[in-house]
């Protein structure tokens, strides 16, 4: 789905074109192509097979995930706020931490807390649609080539940490509490993109709210696709492990974002603008 938003309330800063003496800004997320849909996609199921790797395998329990997590995290994201422009193996390394701990909020609500599903997935859509509110009120624009200030990048990666708690109640939701089951849950989430991609395109559906939509499906989607490979056959799935499973999508994630690193076909200018010293 194209970054063009050109369907905001008011006139957006963002859109206007520069002007002698000013330069471009560069913006700090990536150019959105297929290559970020299906990095975003395996992102998914490389955190939560490592949350589960961890908390399983590492005997770290979920504690012990959760602040390690949370100190990786940390640094990924003074990194990601120091970098001058889009940095793909920080920016993707930050969106799989944050699978991660977007996992353990949800999962530890659900496992721990004994909150229903229902609940928690309704309590995060209201929390996303209260950091967009927040976001559009602070800075007149949600658009996503207009990233390029801390206020606006702090909103985003706000909004990324609750599109994965969302995206895995959501998920977990309809994977086990509808018992629609790994496969048929990928199709249904599948199905679901597919529209709304369509809504964007032929029906002129806003391009920042097509893109935050496909954002939340897209964990869910990634989700159902690794449970359905990784979880033996008694369970619904083919049997191939969580190791196995993760250790592929990892691959693919790595050679993707090295791809882009190389070749910057992931970036653009800001379309925001800066006067030059005189």
């Amino acid at each position: 789905m194209a970054h063009e938003t050109s369907q905001t309330p008011v006139p957006d800063l963002a859109d206007t074109a520069a002007s002698p003496g000013r330069r471009s800004r560069w913006n700090k997320v990536p150019e959105v192509t297929v290559y970020f849909w299906i990095i975003k996609v395996l992102c998914t199921t490389v955190g939560e097979t490592a949350a589960d790797l961890l908390d399983e395998r590492a005997g770290l329990g979920p504690a012990g995930v959760s602040v390690l997590t949370g100190a990786l995290l940390a640094v990924v994201l003074v990194a990601q706020f120091r970098a001058r422009s889009c940095r793909a193996g920080v920016y993707w390394t930050a969106v799989a931490l944050i699978s991660v701990a977007g996992t353990l909020i949800s999962d530890n609500l659900t496992d721990d807390m004994r909150v229903p599903l229902e609940t928690s997935t309704g309590v995060f859509a209201i929390v996303l649609g209260a950091v967009f509110v927040v976001w559009y009120r602070r800075e007149r624009t949600l658009a996503l080539h207009s990233i390029d200030t801390t206020g606006r990048e702090f909103f985003y990666w706000l909004a990324v940490l609750c599109t994965f708690a969302l995206g895995t109640a959501a998920g977990d939701l309809v994977r086990e509490r509808m018992d629609f089951g790994h496969w048929l849950s990928a199709v249904l989430f599948g199905l679901v993109i597919a529209a709304v991609a369509l809504a964007h395109f032929a029906l002129d559906l806003d391009a920042v709210w097509s893109f935050w939509i496909a954002y939340v499906l897209t964990r869910p989607l990634g989700a159902s696709i690794g449970a359905y490979l990784s979880q033996p056959a008694g369970d619904g799935g083919l049997g191939l492990g969580t190791v196995l499973t993760g250790a592929l999508f990892l691959a693919a994630v790595l050679a993707l974002v090295v791809y882009l690193a190389v070749t910057r076909k992931d970036v653009a200018r800001s379309r925001q603008t800066t006067r030059t010293a005189a």
